[in-house]
Formats: C-alpha cells, structure tokens, sequence
C-alpha cells in the first residue's frame, strides 16, 4: 500500500482538467493500472477545493451524452439544482459533503434545492419529488439505499431531469435512468483496510467486521473486499463475527460490547466507516482494555479517527473523499453543454497510519 502523502496531491488545479482526462480515457477504451492510473492524475488534476482526484472510469465504463440520454442543452449558471442528502448530519462524512455541495453551488452562484433525509428512505423519496415539484432542473443524489427508487426515477424521467448520484449507486440503468455514478471504489477500500489489519495483527487471529447499513452497495462491497484479501493474503485470520453497525457510533459501541462479551480473544475489528470505529473505541474503553490491545481499521478519514491513530487506539484509517461538490457540479456542467462524461467514476482516495496520522490530520474531515 502507498503512503498516503504520496497518493493525496491538493494542489489548487482545476477540476475540469481532471474530467476531461477521465472522459479521455472513457473515450479511448484503454485500460490502466492503479498506478497508471494514478501517475496519469497527477499529471492532471485535482478537484481543486476538495482533494478529489479522478483515477479513472470505471473499467468498461461508457459514456453518457445528453442525445444519448434525451434530455436537453441548458446553461447550468440558470439552472436550479436539486440535492438530496440521505442521512443525518451528525455523520461528519455527511456534514463535509453537503458543505461541499453548498460551497460549490454558492461558488458558481447557482441556485440550490436541498433536502435531507435524516436517514428515512421513503422520506428520501418523498423528497427528491418535491425537489422536481419546486422546480429543480438537474439532481445531485447522494442515496440512501441502492434500491426502491423507481418512483424518482419515473418523475425525473417525465421532466427530462439529469441525475447524478454520489457516494452510492442506485440499481439503475445508467444514461437512461441517471448520468453518472461518482464515487470511490468500495472493493478496493476494503482490500486496503485488510491490508493494514493484516500488517497491525501480523496476519492471524480472529477479527469482526462491523458492518454498515444493510441495502447498499457501499456495505457489500466494502465487505466483499476485505474477506477476499484476507483470504488470498492471510489465511490465518479469521472473520468470526460480523454484525451491522448501521454506520452509526451509538450501534458500533452497542455491537462491540456485545462482541467482547461473545468474543472475549478478538485480535482486530474492521469498521465499515469511521462513526463506528470510534463507537469501538468507546466500548473497548469502557471494558477497561487498552490502546491496541484489540486492532480497530476503518474506513472515511474523519479528524476524530485520525486523532485514535495518533491516541493508539485505532491502527489505520481508509480515506473515503467526501467532498464531491466541485465533480458533480462540473459532470452537470459538461453534460448539459453536449459534451459526454464517463457513466461511473472513480476518484483516488488516501490512507492514514501511525507514520503519517500526526502530520496530515489537518487534510482529514
């Protein structure tokens, strides 16, 4: 795995850069390797105000044109958008990535429709025809659940509404049913978190898995990524518990408390997001165990789990970029000009470790 100072490059380069090279790469079919693929983003750019950076389209990914998809040119500066957030913002994962959407629609001066949640899917739904009721031209979706929103799409579709969905996918037909899919790649964040629990236990033991929501595709594949790197680089470290978390703090600690009881030899747990991580920490904490004696990763790169790195508590933290504003913002303005854009893209994230926690804090959320 790579330090994570030379993965994040936040240099202030235009995000438009860095989709043109994706949309480069959508149109030449060519396939890259991980660090082909990050040596050719660094000679691009980063989404200048939110340290994304586009890796590449999803391998086999098409493109999406407004022809292809039947909406309509528009000058996204007169357009009024609509965003949709899925949870509660007590989640500092979703705090920075509605801050994020703000930001970048107060930037460009655009007018923005927002709604939340608060973690309620039919509210969710509810909401999202509300924000096409009012008006909203375009659609920044961050889902809640991967399935169940055939009555969304229907609406948007009836209006000639471009969707882009962020974070989590939605079980759609893409350049029909939405335009693009941005996010990380969850698979791959996964086989990352194995690895540092396989570096911080040696390679054997028995671990847990806290889970996140049931319902989405950022759960299974996080999940499925890390038990098939256990299982092709440490045999010897068993998966013995898992249980949802719900990607809350509250349950994590509720979980873990349960898991020291059923478990009382557990060597590691990998938590599914940072939230539940730090719910870990607690209830090791209030079992009277100390830093390090249960090796905790997770995945997002919170200040709060960053600082467990540099408190012994938590041995290593995937980063899971959360501020999208600036990529969405610039998909919905290269589509809506007749320009194609890559259906499913995947942007670069870091890592946190004891050699690097202390100093890059200051770039987690």
């Amino acid at each position: 795995m790579k330090h994570f100072a030379h993965r994040r490059h936040l240099t202030a380069r235009p995000v438009i850069v860095a989709l043109a090279a994706a949309m480069a790469l959508t149109a030449s079919g060519c396939a890259k390797s991980e660090d082909d693929a990050a040596n050719k983003s660094d000679s691009s750019a980063s989404a200048a105000d939110a340290g994304q950076k586009v890796v590449t389209p999803k391998p086999g990914s098409k493109g999406c044109t407004i022809a292809a998809y039947g909406g309509k040119k528009l000058d996204l500066k007169n357009a009024t958008v609509g965003f949709s957030q899925s949870e509660k913002e007590a989640n500092p994962f979703r705090i920075a990535e509605t801050a994020s959407v703000k930001a970048e629609a107060s930037k460009r001066g655009l007018k923005l429709l927002t709604a939340n949640a608060q973690s309620q899917f039919s509210k969710q739904i509810s909401d999202v025809q509300d924000l096409l009721a009012k008006g909203a031209d375009l659609l920044v979706i961050a889902p809640l659940n991967s399935d169940g929103w055939e009555p969304v799409l229907k609406a948007a579709a009836a209006k000639k509404v471009p969707i882009v969905t962020i974070d989590r996918k939605i079980n759609a037909t893409a350049c029909k049913d939405y335009v693009s899919f941005i996010a990380s790649d969850f698979v791959d964040q996964g086989k990352r978190a194995a690895d540092q629990m396989i570096e911080a236990t040696g390679g054997k033991g028995e671990v847990a898995i806290l889970l996140g929501a049931a319902g989405n595709n950022v759960t299974t594949e996080r999940t499925r990524g890390f038990k098939d790197r256990i299982k092709e680089k440490a045999p010897d470290l068993k998966v013995v518990f898992q249980q949802t978390g719900d990607f809350a703090r509250e349950k994590g600690q509720q979980v873990t408390e349960q898991l020291i009881q059923s478990k009382p030899g557990i060597k590691g747990i990998y938590a599914e997001n940072d939230e539940m991580g730090l719910g870990a920490v607690a209830a090791l904490k209030g079992a009277g165990k100390k830093a390090g004696d249960v090796k905790i990763v997770t995945v997002d790169g919170t200040r709060n789990a960053v600082q467990g790195i540099v408190d012994g508590w938590i041995s290593g933290v995937i980063e899971s970029n959360p501020r999208f504003g600036p990529l969405a913002f610039q998909t919905l303005d290269t589509f809506t000009q007749g320009k194609e854009v890559p259906q499913d893209v995947i942007i670069e994230d870091g890592a946190y470790d004891a050699k690097n926690a202390k100093s890059d804090i200051g770039k987690a959320f």
